[in-house]
């Protein structure tokens, strides 16, 4: 980290500011620019507590710092120790793991070994936890806020997946602009020559509240960067990205992650897309048979007019990657053209059935069936997961259904 003085340029610094604060105190430098002095050289920080005993009704702990080896560990008693939050959740964690493990809630004198390396196990991976919630809020370009929580056993981030905010072209793709845009006054209220939608000779979407108005099936076509409306014109609705605040969780009952809502969501609201990276039917069926033996999938077929392409979440994508399953799902699928018209090619879009509460889990129902009494909406028969598998539905594996609702049809596919 620095700037060269003879050359007017900076260095990229891979260490986080924390980091050079501690390797400062470690050496006993004093840093203005880190804003480390004589003052505060050797004040120390408490990165997680490890252990806990009771003497004589004084509680100590055993106290990692920040910026030092396990070796230099202490034990304080409770009145040392300024770090409230560290406190309570540490409490937290070890009155959840007595209940856990059938034991009173209240804690013991002394901790065993088990106990106390479970919650420094808990620690660590609040910690990376907390990193992953950082690096996903720092990737995002949507307005809503993406939380991190596990309280149900010790997974960390997922080890291989990188979080994108919109398709990732596959060799070989080729997304094509749009050539032209709307010349509309109000999009809405007095449309010339029915907007982009009635260019396409479909309907609009939106009423004046964003919410979507059309049957499942049938395709959404919102104004884009040709066109002569602004950032608010109320035919731009996926292309905000998403604006709720979610929470990724760890599920109590096997299903790995899952996505819950922190705020209210109206129904017929838009929530989120599907992103992943573009890749062709013959990429995904091969990628699909690996899938397939790992026991999980992340494809999904771009079938509006024909199933040339699919999207593939697995390594690339965005908060719809850990929305779970559901035979009575919360969220509907739309395919969305902006852009980009070829019908090959559209977005996925999910919209609210009904109103869905705040702390309720989104689901989507993976082996969709859109209503064939529409004639229009058969053109969309998207199913999620299907792509890559041989053979008929009677060959694939069958992948039992965990959703548990009182629709469940008892298998995914």
């Amino acid at each position: 980290m620095g700037e060269p003085a003879t050359l007017g340029c900076s260095v990229c610094c891979k260490s986080s500011w924390n980091q050079l604060q501690d390797l400062c105190r470690l050496a006993k430098l004093s840093c203005p620019a880190l804003g480390v002095s004589k003052k505060n050289l050797y004040d120390f920080e408490v990165e997680y507590l490890c252990d806990y005993k009771k003497i004589r009704e004084q509680e100590y702990y055993l106290v990692k710092w920040r910026g030092y080896p396990d070796s230099e560990n202490t034990w304080e008693p409770r009145q040392n120790l300024k770090c409230v939050r560290i406190l309570k959740q540490f409490h937290k964690d070890l009155e959840r793991e007595l209940v856990r493990r059938h034991r009173r809630s209240k804690p013991p004198r002394h901790l065993d070994p088990n106990l106390a390396n479970y919650l420094v196990q808990k620690a660590k991976q609040r910690r990376a936890l907390q990193r992953w919630e950082q690096e996903l809020n720092a990737k995002r370009s949507h307005l809503g806020r993406i939380t991190v929580e596990n309280e149900v056993d010790l997974d960390g981030p997922p080890r291989s997946f990188v979080y994108i905010n919109e398709y990732r072209v596959g060799e070989g793709i080729t997304l094509n602009q749009v050539a032209v845009g709307c010349e509309c006054q109000d999009c809405l209220l007095a449309p010339t020559g029915g907007c982009c939608p009635g260019a396409s000779l479909h309907k609009f979407a939106y009423n004046d509240q964003g919410q979507v108005r059309l049957k499942a099936g049938q395709p959404i076509y919102e104004c884009n960067s040709r066109c002569c409306c602004g950032y608010d014109c109320p035919n731009r609705v996926v292309q905000k990205g998403i604006r709720y605040n979610l929470c990724i969780f760890r599920t109590d009952d096997g299903r790995g992650w899952g996505v819950r809502t922190l705020e209210k969501i109206r129904k017929n609201s838009f929530v989120m897309e599907y992103v992943g990276e573009i890749i062709t039917s013959e990429e995904a069926e091969r990628r699909g048979q690996i899938y397939d033996r790992q026991g999980a999938t992340y494809l999904f077929d771009l079938d509006y007019v024909e199933d040339v392409y699919t999207v593939d979440a697995a390594y690339y994508g965005n908060i719809s990657h850990f929305v779970n399953h559901s035979c009575d799902p919360n969220l509907q699928v739309y395919n969305v053209f902006i852009d980009n018209l070829d019908e090959r090619l559209p977005r996925i879009a999910f919209f609210a059935t009904r109103t869905i509460w705040a702390g309720e889990e989104l689901t989507f129902d993976y082996n969709m069936q859109v209503d064939p009494v529409d004639m229009e909406s058969t053109r969309m028969d998207s199913n999620f997961g299907l792509a890559g598998l041989p053979g008929s539905p009677k060959k694939r594996v069958r992948i039992e259904c965990k959703c548990g609702t009182t629709a469940c049809r008892k298998y995914l596919f």
